[in-house]
């Protein structure tokens, strides 16, 4: 069975790009509760960018290590449809909240695909990222796709430097699940470009 590659665009941070990256044709929109990010958005901001989406746009909050009182709070606010988990978190501490989750692995020269799927068997997916020491993410760095093995047992979104040049390359050679992509469609941290993401995502449904 053949399927379109999804779509996410993460660190949304505005109303309006919310509704630009709809527009555009996007799956998913990528909600960021880290702090440290420039692209962190508070309570408020997300409830308010997911209560304007239309029905059928996945509403993704991503974490960092967060405590399980911090991704609460989020969940009894914010009508979110799956969790993302950027950081160190064990598969126990995934797999206790009432929503589905991805976990992002982090490319490091010695991680091991096949291994990190048994790690994470409740996962509904696994988002690949570049490592970069010191940051969870949004490094705008293309890690190596063949490293990727052709065959999974889990969906596989590919992240890590992606931008409207490089998308139709890396769906013809990965074949993920779906791509997700920050970055590679602003015009500075946390600010979305309209015409980059309409870009990146006629890229993406024509590979």
């Amino acid at each position: 069975m053949t399927t379109h590659t999804r779509i996410k665009i993460c660190g949304i941070t505005s109303h309006d790009d919310a509704l630009d990256a709809v527009e555009a044709g996007v799956d998913a929109i990528g909600l960021v509760f880290f702090e440290k990010s420039a692209r962190h958005v508070s309570i408020d901001t997300a409830a308010e960018i997911a209560d304007s989406l239309p029905p059928f746009i996945s509403k993704v909050a991503l974490f960092v290590n967060a405590e399980q009182a911090a991704i609460d709070n989020v969940l009894a606010n914010v009508p979110i449809d799956l969790l993302q988990f950027h950081g160190q978190e064990a598969e126990s501490s995934c797999a206790i909240y009432s929503k589905p989750y991805i976990k992002a692995i982090r490319m490091s020269d010695d991680v091991n695909i096949e291994h990190q799927i048994d790690q994470f068997n409740s996962a509904s997916g696994l988002l690949l990222d570049t490592y970069v020491k010191g940051q969870p993410g949004g490094t705008g760095l293309v890690f190596d796709w063949k490293r990727i093995p052709s065959s999974l047992t889990k969906p596989v979104i590919l992240a890590g430097g992606l931008t409207p040049d490089n998308v139709a390359n890396a769906i013809s050679q990965v074949r993920p699940y779906a791509v997700d992509v920050s970055g590679g469609v602003e015009s500075s941290p946390g600010k979305k470009d309209i015409v980059k993401m309409n870009q990146f995502i006629r890229e993406a449904r024509n590979a």
